[in-house]
């Protein structure tokens, strides 16, 4: 902690490796906003604790959450947006008018910003992978009535259950399958993801003007996204959500929207 500024924080185990205080502490730099914006490691069976010791700290404006706690997280806040019937995990906490902690997502907004022009009502869609960033992705798909949805994951039982709870059509493949066309295919898996397995998708089945984003980022340039590059096709990187997700975080934590203007330059912070 630091002296007796208001700050944020992102919780998760590990947590070392992530690059939301790079985001947000340039954001609090650019407007002048005297607070800081840190990591914290919380282990599993010290979620309860934390969430009590930070409810006590006047300073502390909430935090965002990761791997493994967006769902356990459910059990110590509120819940005035019904996430959990929604999208079914938190990644926000933050203080209500009164004092009290209030959970909520933003990773369902931060996905959809890149996209949000694009004209995707009645357009197929794949998605890659059945947890917790693809049932934000499956909630905000939802929202803007897709075509049919294919999910391809390991657990293709996990996987129609997803598409079942959220009203979605479409289908549950496993991995290796042929794929149908589709005018948007994401990766919200951790393949590709620097130490994990590597994601092999054949786009050649994908038309022209289908659009691949890889929720990944690191390394920002995946396999998926050099193969889509190569076809000619349009790509969204893992920053951009990442980007996204945290401007609505931020807005929430400290009463001011993220100057977006400077985003080039927050990007190359990124990417060094």
């Amino acid at each position: 902690m630091t002296e007796t500024l208001p700050y944020a924080e992102v919780i998760g185990d590990p947590i070392a490796h992530s690059k939301s205080p790079i985001i947000h502490n340039f954001w609090l730099k650019k407007l002048g906003i005297k607070a800081n914006y840190q990591t914290f490691r919380v282990k599993p069976d010290e979620l309860a604790d934390y969430i009590s010791d930070r409810r006590d700290d006047p300073n502390w404006q909430g935090c965002n959450v990761t791997i493994p706690h967006k769902l356990a997280v459910m059990d110590h806040v509120s819940d005035p947006g019904d996430v959990r019937a929604s999208i079914g995990a938190m990644n926000t906490i933050a203080r209500n008018d009164s004092g009290g902690l209030f959970g909520t997502n933003t990773d369902a907004g931060g996905f959809f910003a890149p996209i949000a022009d694009v004209p995707l009502s009645g357009q197929d869609v794949i998605v890659v992978g059945a947890g917790g960033a693809a049932q934000a992705v499956l909630f905000a798909l939802s929202r803007i009535e897709v075509g049919s949805v294919t999910i391809i994951n390991r657990n293709v039982l996990k996987a129609s259950a997803l598409l079942a709870r959220f009203g979605l059509k479409g289908q549950a493949l496993e991995h290796g399958s042929t794929l149908p066309p589709a005018r948007l295919l994401v990766n919200a898996s951790a393949l590709g993801m620097k130490g994990q397995d590597e994601l092999t998708i054949d786009l050649d089945g994908q038309p022209d003007d289908a659009i691949i984003y890889d929720l990944v980022y690191v390394p920002l340039k995946t396999k998926l996204l050099r193969a889509a590059e190569s076809r000619g096709l349009d790509t969204i990187d893992g920053l951009t959500m990442l980007i996204g997700q945290a401007a609505v975080a931020f807005e929430i934590f400290f009463g001011q929207a993220p100057p977006l203007e400077h985003d080039a330059e927050l990007r190359k912070l990124l990417v060094t």
